[in-house]
């Protein structure tokens, strides 16, 4: 039995591999004592290369195609001793697949807000995600600096890896791009094409081309953006007196199609010009500068009376609980 298996093996070994499921980026062919017989048919695959490896040494780097190993197809084997020899081989050798074919879908993102100088806000923190693609590109330097001899190395090994190195060149990018923060959304894909020219050479570096990279989506921490959704609602209403006789005068309609016709019209555009003429009030009185020291106190009185009048229109719906809210906060401000 041990005579048969020592004749079997020295029959032509036919080495391939068909990937199985997807993940894969190297794999390492199994073969009986890792020894490699002379003549030994050698298929690559599209979307595949295959390396030779003699006695822990890159012999050769084989392309898609089929191949007869002998010391004419690897040359650098010419001077290696006994490989010729039939029914010997003394040569502990190995083959390993890579997979070139396109990884895609592969996620980034933030595991924490990134804090970046703004010139509008003067510092933000911000969130980002995206995806990237990348594939084998350098089989070679793959196996020594990443792969090395596992039996097999996927992409989940190497996830963590890349995504750390695109967060940190995010970073600094952002850091460096002088973009406000409210312009960086209509400059995604310029930001994105910077970075993957950032992150080329790191890639490289492993054996990788990183074929494609695109940011999804750049935003603030929650309470950031409550924050940015007050401001630009404020700076959306504007003058408040106009909006509001705006939006009686845009439910004319709603208003003359119900009951009653439009003879409730007049008291709300009456409800309407009083509450502008109130928050306009508000608001002036609120900021406006004094004359001389510093800002004056408003009389109590004065304060307490244009609250009651912003609360009964709060309390008829023609102001929301949150504008309620913020105009009481900014005339209780006046009694300090």
């Amino acid at each position: 039995m041990a005579l048969w298996d020592f004749v079997k093996k020295q029959f032509v070994d036919v080495i391939h591999w068909t990937e199985e499921g997807e993940g894969t980026l190297a794999y390492r062919f199994p073969m009986q004592d890792m020894e490699i017989q002379y003549g030994a048919q050698l298929t690559v695959r599209e979307t595949q290369m295959a390396v030779f490896v003699n006695e822990g040494t890159i012999a050769d780097v084989f392309g898609p195609g089929r191949y007869k190993l002998t010391t004419q197809t690897i040359p650098v084997l010419t001077n290696l001793q006994n490989w010729d020899k039939l029914f010997e081989s003394p040569f502990k050798s190995d083959v390993y697949f890579f997979s070139t074919r396109l990884q895609v879908d592969q996620k980034w993102g933030t595991p924490n807000a990134i804090t970046i100088r703004d010139k509008e806000f003067g510092a933000v923190r911000l969130r980002a995600f995206g995806i990237y693609s990348y594939r084998v590109a350098d089989p070679r330097l793959f196996h020594t600096q990443v792969s090395g001899t596992v039996e097999r190395y996927g992409v989940d090994d190497l996830a963590g890896q890349l995504r750390s190195t695109v967060v940190g060149s995010m970073t600094n990018l952002f850091a460096d791009s002088q973009v406000p923060f409210l312009d960086m959304a209509a400059n995604q894909d310029q930001l994105a094409a910077q970075l993957r020219a950032k992150l080329g050479d790191g890639f490289k570096a492993l054996g990788l081309e990183l074929a494609g990279f695109v940011i999804e989506n750049l935003s603030l921490p929650e309470e950031l953006q409550k924050i940015l959704d007050q401001r630009i609602s404020m700076n959306m209403v504007g003058d408040m007196q106009r909006y509001t006789q705006f939006q009686v005068a845009s439910n004319i309609g709603t208003a003359a199609a119900n009951e009653g016709g439009l003879a409730g019209i007049g008291a709300g555009l009456a409800s309407g010009v009083a509450m502008g003429q109130v928050m306009t009030q508000a608001i002036g009185q609120a900021i406006a500068p004094a004359q001389g020291a510093g800002p004056a106190a408003a009389p109590a009185q004065d304060v307490m009376a244009m609250i009651e009048k912003l609360h009964d229109l709060k309390t008829k719906g023609a102001l929301s609980e949150e504008e309620f809210n913020v105009k009481k906060s900014e005339l209780l401000a006046k009694l300090k």
